[in-house]
């Protein structure tokens, strides 16, 4: 289903390289607001860390954010050194595609890592790619996302049924 993700994590610092061999993904596309950064702009502890890791081991990263603060993508893009698109406009596929481009990899190649449903899950989807989705990594969000929240919530917890069910 489009609004499935296909792994649902407590944060980003859980895809690992086992991970992500797992699933073939040579490649992540990684969203910025509560996923990689708080409300306050703080990063994830240890992020730098864990990004470093995965290029190490080959793993390609870019930044994909629905923001038109360039100041903000681009001050994160530059700390994990990694190619960044801001004003992305998710879940419509442009943007999804100029980052498979940076990243010179397949759709099925490719994870995206995000917060939220309704931009990333259903982007991803849409772009054939294999949406991660994680929680948020603070309870805080701007306006707009406040009022979809309720919504994913619903469908994370239809989501989350359907897990159970299926073991």
């Amino acid at each position: 289903m489009i609004l499935y993700p296909k792994l649902y994590l407590n944060n980003v610092k859980e895809i690992n390289i086992s991970i992500l061999n797992k699933y073939n993904l040579k490649g992540l596309i990684l969203d910025v607001d509560n996923t990689l950064i708080d409300y306050n702009k703080n990063l994830l502890e240890d992020l730098e860390s864990w990004a470093e890791d995965l290029k190490s081991q080959g793993i390609k990263l870019c930044i994909l954010s629905n923001t038109n603060n360039k100041q903000k993508v681009e001050k994160v893009a530059n700390i994990l050194d990694i190619p960044y698109i801001y004003f992305a406009q998710k879940p419509l596929k442009n943007g999804f595609n100029k980052a498979k481009e940076i990243l010179k990899l397949q759709p099925n190649e490719i994870g995206v890592v995000g917060d939220q449903i309704l931009t990333d899950v259903i982007g991803a989807n849409k772009s054939n790619m294999f949406p991660i989705l994680v929680k948020p990594i603070d309870k805080k969000d701007i306006f707009i996302t406040k009022i979809k929240r309720p919504i994913e919530q619903v469908i994370i917890n239809k989501y989350l049924k359907k897990i159970e069910k299926n073991k």
